[in-house]
């Protein structure tokens, strides 16, 4: 699995990462936790809330945003674009 986390701002890409887990033992579920916390590590962010449109999003589009309502701390861009970008199966 391949999943894509951008930073952006004002339209703009700020940063990005492409965290790759393949570990055929661990769930989806498992792999998509792991990648954000890597993804929060990387751009030295706190983990954001998946609200229920997070989840609604990334069930029906294997993607989501996370705006400054997902975030406890104030953020310096508009939202983190969370994106499954290749599935293993």
């Amino acid at each position: 699995m391949r999943i894509w986390g951008k930073l952006m701002k004002d339209n703009h890409l700020i940063k990005d990462i492409v965290v790759e887990n393949y570990d055929y033992n661990l769930s989806r579920t498992k792999k998509v936790f792991q990648a954000l916390d890597e993804m929060c590590y990387e751009f030295d962010l706190a983990k954001p809330i998946w609200l229920e449109t997070n989840k609604e999003d990334f069930i029906r589009r294997s993607r989501t945003r996370f705006t400054k309502d997902s975030f406890v701390e104030d953020i310096e861009f508009d939202y983190l674009d969370f994106h499954v970008i290749e599935e293993d199966y």
